[in-house]
């Protein structure tokens, strides 16, 4: 094993023990063996990667942005047997060599769950990296104002997004970015088993919902994953910067909690 390998797997060590934490786990006597494993997968991939010659690599997609849906399930699916474990995978997780090495930290979730209601966003920006928590810039506090609005908390709802690390410049994920990811966005679903899914901003309804339909379109009605209803509506930084659309986004959300059971005015 290369001294890459060797810091690859180290960096990977950390970030799990750091994922655990902030999972609310104080005190880890010694690894478990799923935490081995999912260290040992995520070398071997990055291995894997080091042995492919170039030319026999895929091509890359030409297009940066989703202009057409990803298909609803992936090749493989991660079979976590509880968030933490799922949060070891997600911090030793290499598949997207950029976002691997340009990450500050994995952004897996965070809130109850066991909570009713997942908020799903599109991808971390600087402070989520850097604090490793989805939601906690501007955007975020906006969304706390929503969520209070509703008479609901952070903790009470589960929050994560389609993406686990930051893409450079704040872009718009890739479309393999997102297919790499989507294994863990569907097992951390799994696991927290909501009963509702709020989708904030496109990129998010539309990856989850499998489809190119505009967030105009998708907003306004309650559709289905998995049997879970989902309400789509406008991404909290869309409305920072167009303030006219927070009337659309708070009918979205007067939907969303007469569907719970718990309506406001």
């Amino acid at each position: 094993m290369s001294d890459d390998d060797n810091l690859s797997i180290d960096r990977a060590v950390v970030q799990a023990l750091q994922s655990l934490r902030d999972a609310g786990i104080q005190q880890v006597a010694k690894p478990s063996p799923e935490i081995h494993a999912a260290i040992g997968r995520a070398a071997a991939t990055r291995g894997a990667e080091k042995e492919t010659p170039a030319d026999l690599a895929p091509a890359q997609s030409p297009e940066s942005t989703l202009a057409k849906p990803l298909p609803a399930e992936t090749a493989s699916t991660s079979t976590a047997p509880t968030l933490e474990v799922l949060a070891a995978e997600v911090a030793a997780c290499t598949l997207c060599e950029e976002l691997a090495t340009t990450r500050t930290q994995t952004v897996f979730g965070v809130g109850d769950p066991n909570a009713r209601l997942c908020v799903l966003g599109e991808a971390p920006g600087a402070d989520e990296d850097r604090l490793g928590e989805p939601f906690v810039g501007r955007g975020g506090q906006l969304l706390n104002k929503i969520l209070e609005a509703c008479s609901l908390r952070r903790e009470d709802v589960y929050i994560l997004n389609v993406l686990r690390c930051r893409p450079p410049g704040n872009r718009n994920p890739k479309e393999d970015e997102v297919h790499n990811c989507r294994q863990f966005l569907e097992r951390q679903i799994q696991l927290v088993d909501p009963e509702f899914i709020c989708c904030m901003g496109a990129v998010a309804a539309q990856n989850l919902l499998s489809t190119t339909t505009p967030i105009g379109r998708l907003r306004g009605e309650v559709h289905d994953y998995r049997g879970i209803k989902v309400v789509c509506t406008y991404h909290p930084a869309y409305l920072l910067r167009n303030p006219s659309a927070k009337k659309n986004t708070w009918e979205d959300m007067k939907m969303l909690m007469r569907e719970m059971g718990t309506p406001v005015d």
